[in-house]
C-alpha cells in the first residue's frame, strides 16, 4: 500500500469510538496497562471538543480509520516558542509498516513547520519499545537527552 492512498485528517467526533479503542490497545501493547473505558472515553471527548487541549489526527483508507497521532504543546520560554509533543501514537497491527505512521508524521510535521511559533516537535517512547524508536529515529528524530520524571495520582484517573 503506498502511503499516498492514505488520507490524513482531522479527528472527528464520530472517530471517538475508534481512537478509544486504539488507545486501549495502546497501553495494553506497550505498557501492560488497562485503562478505565469511562475515563478514556471521556478524557477522547475532551480532546475531540477542544483541540487546543490535545489534537488528534486520523490515518484512514477506504473510510476506515487505520492509525492514529495527537499532539499537546509545550511553551519553551528557552526558545520562545512551542514544541509540539505527539502523543496516542497507534497504528493497527495490520497495517504496521505500510507507511502509515511516516503519512501521519510527515502530515503533522509540516502543519508544524508552517506554523511560526511552532519550533520542534518531541516524543517520549518506553524503553522496551525497540520498533518504535527504531521508526522515529528513521523519521529523522533523535532522543533528545532527558528522563522523564512524573508524579501521578492513579486514583484520579482509574489506572486498573
Amino acid at each position: 500500500m503506498a502511503p499516498e492512498a492514505l488520507l490524513i485528517r482531522d479527528a472527528r467526533p464520530d472517530d471517538l469510538v475508534t481512537i478509544v479503542e486504539f488507545n486501549r490497545r495502546l497501553a495494553e501493547e506497550t505498557e501492560s496497562k488497562a485503562l478505565d473505558p469511562a475515563v478514556l472515553s471521556r478524557g477522547v471527548l475532551s480532546a475531540l471538543s477542544d483541540p487546543d487541549r490535545l489534537r488528534y489526527w486520523v490515518a484512514a483508507r477506504s473510510g476506515e480509520v487505520v492509525g492514529q497521532t495527537a499532539i499537546s504543546r509545550e511553551w519553551s520560554d528557552w526558545r520562545c516558542g512551542w514544541i509540539w509533543w505527539f502523543q496516542s501514537v497507534y497504528v493497527a497491527e495490520s497495517w504496521r509498516g505500510q507507511g502509515v505512521f511516516r503519512a501521519l508524521y510527515r502530515h503533522v510535521r509540516d502543519a508544524a513547520r508552517s506554523e511560526n511559533d511552532v519550533i520542534g516537535l518531541r516524543l517520549y517512547v518506553e524503553h522496551e519499545n525497540s520498533r518504535a524508536q527504531a521508526t522515529y529515529l528513521a523519521m529523522g528524530m533523535q532522543p533528545g537527552g532527558y528522563h522523564v520524571y512524573e508524579e501521578l495520582w492513579r486514583e484520579k484517573f482509574g489506572i486498573l
